[in-house]
């Protein structure tokens, strides 16, 4: 009980110590995993943080290639690579988000708000770049069949499996960030909410061996987020230029049926055609073998249609809310500036040749002009 005693109210043990200063931990922990490869006794170890595991050859037309597969000793790489992103959220953070909003002075939910969007514009910036050139490079575009053929993909070359590590680690690191943060607790169910489908689609398409078609699909989503929360650090430094969000609006529909139609093309018409392998939990298909069947394939599409669903419903919905508010906004400024016209020109008639008010004529302060005496001689 006195170490626990001591240990609270020790500095090291503090919220604000570790609030401020998690960046700083997270910096000397990758430091020490690097310094460790300089040791030949550490240095066996250290690789399993900073590199992919479970290489395999894998023999081609062209000779030997290196390939991929998952295992439990992911999640070790996993770990570190949070701590990279940790570090590189905080970078991002005090040497651009910082400066900008002390020359915006923004209120404290917009400062939230303005911090979130900025971290995710330079994520989905570097994802979207990074995974079109795993996918071009891959050949996944230029053919489509690829996405379901040789189902399942167990062996991965090798950015493949360094993306989807990259991946968990950027979303598994968003968790403790909210702490550190300081995120407000309105916020927080929202943002969980967006974490744990992120982590459930990526981590879904690693382990059921649909990375292919998960790279397709978070190059789209990654494109539409960036164009929302480019729009939103835009709006907060000028309220009067909306024109990202109706960008944004238009590629958040192309995505969306694009998104649609890859999941029934590839679930729904790829899959069935690719004959039924035998379970062989060596090679890591446990979870591509009970994915095809059709009964698992129907209820992850049906699922997939009725987000997807739900996700359009909500963006119609908030743009009509939007459009309404628009142009309740733009006739009450016309109404406004035709009152302000009409009253601008009855004073312009007043002043100009006075009114009538029961038959007499009166002046612009209504007093009724006087004839002028004339002194008797």
């Amino acid at each position: 009980m006195a170490f626990r005693r001591r240990a609270k109210s020790h500095p090291l043990f503090s919220q604000e110590f570790l609030i401020h200063n998690h960046a700083d931990i997270g910096f000397c922990l990758v430091l020490s995993v690097l310094i460790a490869l300089m040791f030949e006794v550490t240095a066996k170890t250290a690789f399993l943080f900073i590199l992919p595991q479970y290489n395999v050859s894998v023999p081609t037309a062209d000779g030997e290639l290196v390939q991929y597969h998952y295992g439990l000793k992911d999640l070790v790489t996993i770990l570190f690579y949070i701590f990279i992103a940790i570090i590189l959220h905080a970078v991002v953070q005090e040497y651009a988000l910082d400066k900008i909003n002390r020359r915006l002075h923004l209120s404290k939910v917009k400062h939230s708000k303005f911090n979130e969007s900025g971290q995710l514009v330079a994520f989905h910036l570097t994802s979207v770049i990074w995974c079109l050139y795993v996918v071009v490079t891959e050949g996944y575009i230029s053919n489509p069949r690829s996405l379901w053929e040789n189902y399942p993909h167990v062996y991965l070359p090798y950015q493949v499996k360094f993306f989807y590590l990259c991946q968990l680690a950027y979303w598994l690191h968003a968790l403790p960030e909210l702490y550190f943060q300081k995120v407000r607790k309105e916020e927080i169910p929202r943002q969980l909410r967006c974490i744990t489908l992120y982590l459930l689609h990526i981590a879904g398409a690693y382990l059921l061996n649909l990375t292919r078609l998960g790279l397709i699909l978070l190059l789209l989503q990654y494109l539409a987020e960036f164009f929302f929360h480019m729009a939103r650090l835009v709006y907060f430094t000028d309220e009067n230029n909306e024109k990202l969000f109706n960008v944004w609006a238009v590629v958040f529909v192309v995505t969306r049926l694009f998104t649609l139609t890859l999941y029934i093309l590839v679930i729904g018409f790829g899959l069935p055609r690719v004959e039924s392998q035998a379970l062989d939990p060596e090679r890591g298909n446990f979870f591509s073998f009970l994915f095809n069947n059709i009964l698992f394939r129907m209820s992850v599409l049906l699922l997939v249609c009725l987000f997807q669903a739900s996700v359009m419903w909500r963006f119609i919905h908030f743009q009509l809310r939007r459009w309404r508010e628009y142009w309740h906004e733009q006739s009450s400024r016309k109404r406004a500036a035709a009152a302000a016209g009409s009253k601008q020109q009855s004073k312009l008639l007043k002043r100009d040749s006075g009114y009538h008010e029961n038959g007499v004529v009166k002046a612009e302060n209504g007093t009724s002009p006087r004839t002028k005496k004339l002194k008797s001689p």
